[in-house]
């Protein structure tokens, strides 16, 4: 059965089945192609009649994950100029429900609002609105270009979100109660919004992302110079608008591959190295201090925040290829003074995992570095209102040269109460458990319709509820290697 919705643009036609009402690929604003290339997101074209929203609509350029990473993060590629939009779930006959708007990750250079894993079925069948959006990435989106506007990318992001203050009662949500949530990129990006007080969202969740990134400008243009001294022109924004995206999305995959080889500060500026990404929110007029910085002086403290990490986050780019057994310990301990602690901190890391090989060392080291100690700044930098999780569950995939563990983005089948709709079997391995989804998929409904995921917040005690197939309250997990930490 049909249902047709209006919208500030115009009249949409979505589908109803099993309850739920399907809107799909609905532009919250024009294509980012033209006159509107390297520019703020422009109002969407109001059309005539009435619109299909049966399937997903175009998705912004990018490359595809490299391997290993391409048979473990499902990736959606849809042609079409049209890519600024966004989907809907709802409940049949939803009225003033509670939303929850989707920002998925990609390291700012992949992703999508339609990967399968993220189907908001199941949100709207526990009585949620859910929304999943598109925002332009690599150098379309967050690309520092004279000539045209920094954070093209978050500027889509909060397009998107003005398009559900405006439009989302008519789909049965309730744009006073909206919780943004996000992964990876999408977690720094949640944090980095919430940081700016914008009144867009009264609720946010980040999932491994914290607030500790943002590119210098001197830095990200660093990026610019070297793509377009292999594209042969100037690096502005006038000049990359003469060559088509993919054309684009080739160079800078040589340059991605090069920074991450050889991530040296003085060729590719401190602050890209230290994200470890070479797009990235830049600093400018929209975002002026990296987000944490924002949050301790008191942004966005009225918006209950949930955050966490998994356990093993950094073993998805170190197990898929082997790296994990070939690393050396002075490999290890040569990382960790560019770290800023110790060399000694590998005995407490390694104390505390018998048998760890120097690469299972190694992935804990920056698992902590660069996702679960920013997400324990990020709660100590509010004065109450923030609950903590962490996703221990470890993947049964037995098909890679070393165990994934509880890696990045496993826990997005759960949250998501998706689990059929992962990657095959690929990230999760065989025999998911549909009970530790249904825990972990309520407290996200929970938080996003009360305000409370279901466990203490995040206190002088330190809370994390750690969610594994017999989940637990535990009292700042592994405080001997938080501890190692006291400027990160």
């Amino acid at each position: 059965m049909d249902q047709i919705v209006s919208t500030a643009y115009g009249k949409v036609r979505g589908r109803i089945g099993d309850g739920i009402a399907r809107f799909l690929g609905i532009p919250f604003a024009a294509a980012p192609f033209g006159e509107n290339r390297f520019r703020e997101p422009r109002p969407a074209e109001p059309w005539e009649g009435v619109r299909d929203a049966l399937e997903f609509g175009p998705t912004v350029p990018k490359a595809p994950y490299r391997p290993p990473l391409y048979d473990l993060l499902p990736e959606v590629t849809i042609p079409g100029e049209d890519c600024l939009n966004l989907n809907v779930w709802a409940p049949e006959g939803a009225e003033a429900l509670p939303v929850m708007v989707w920002i998925h990750g990609g390291a700012f250079r992949n992703g999508s609002g339609s990967v399968p894993v993220y189907d908001g079925s199941a949100f709207a069948r526990d009585g949620v609105v859910c929304v999943t959006i598109n925002y332009r990435l690599g150098v379309e989106g967050f690309a520092e270009l004279p000539g045209a506007p920094r954070n093209r990318g978050l500027l889509d992001q909060i397009a998107a979100l003005e398009w559900v203050r405006d439009n989302i009662a008519a789909f049965g949500g309730d744009p006073a109660r909206v919780t943004l949530f996000g992964e990876s990129a999408g977690g720094m990006s949640v944090t980095t919004l919430l940081s700016l007080d914008l009144g867009l969202f009264q609720r946010a969740i980040a999932q491994s992302g914290a607030g500790h990134i943002l590119q210098e400008p001197e830095d990200a243009l660093k990026i610019t110079e070297e793509l377009a001294r292999r594209l042969g022109v100037e690096p502005t924004a006038e000049a990359f608008a003469e060559f088509t995206p993919e054309r684009i999305i080739e160079v800078q995959a040589e340059v991605q591959a090069e920074i991450a080889a050889l991530p040296d500060p003085g060729r590719w500026g401190r602050s890209t190295v230290q994200g470890g990404m070479p797009f990235m929110p830049v600093r400018g007029d929209l975002v002026q201090r990296r987000p944490i910085d924002a949050i301790r002086d008191g942004a966005g403290h009225d918006v209950p925040l949930l955050t966490g990490t998994t356990t093993d986050e950094f073993r998805l780019y170190l197990a898929p290829g082997g790296l994990t057994t070939m690393l050396s310990p002075e490999l290890v301990t040569g990382l960790l003074s560019t770290m800023g602690i110790e060399p000694s901190a590998a005995e407490t890391y390694h104390s505390n995992r018998p048998g760890a090989t120097p690469g299972d060392v190694m992935a804990a080291v920056v698992t902590d570095w660069f996702f679960r100690i920013p997400a324990y700044r990020l709660a100590e930098a509010r004065p109450g209102g923030t609950w903590m999780y962490e996703f221990a569950w470890n993947s049964s995939n037995k098909d890679l040269p070393a165990p994934l563990k509880a890696c990045h983005a496993l826990e997005l089948g759960f949250t998501f109460d998706a689990l059929d709709r992962m990657a095959g079997a690929a990230m999760a391995g065989p025999g998911a458990p549909q009970p530790l989804a249904d825990e972990m998929h309520a407290a996200w409904v929970a938080f996003a319709t009360t305000g409370d995921p279901g466990w203490p917040a995040y206190d002088a005690t330190r809370p994390v509820r750690v969610f594994d197939t017999v989940s637990s309250l535990v009292q700042d997990p592994r405080a001997d290697e938080r501890a190692l930490w006291p400027d990160r």
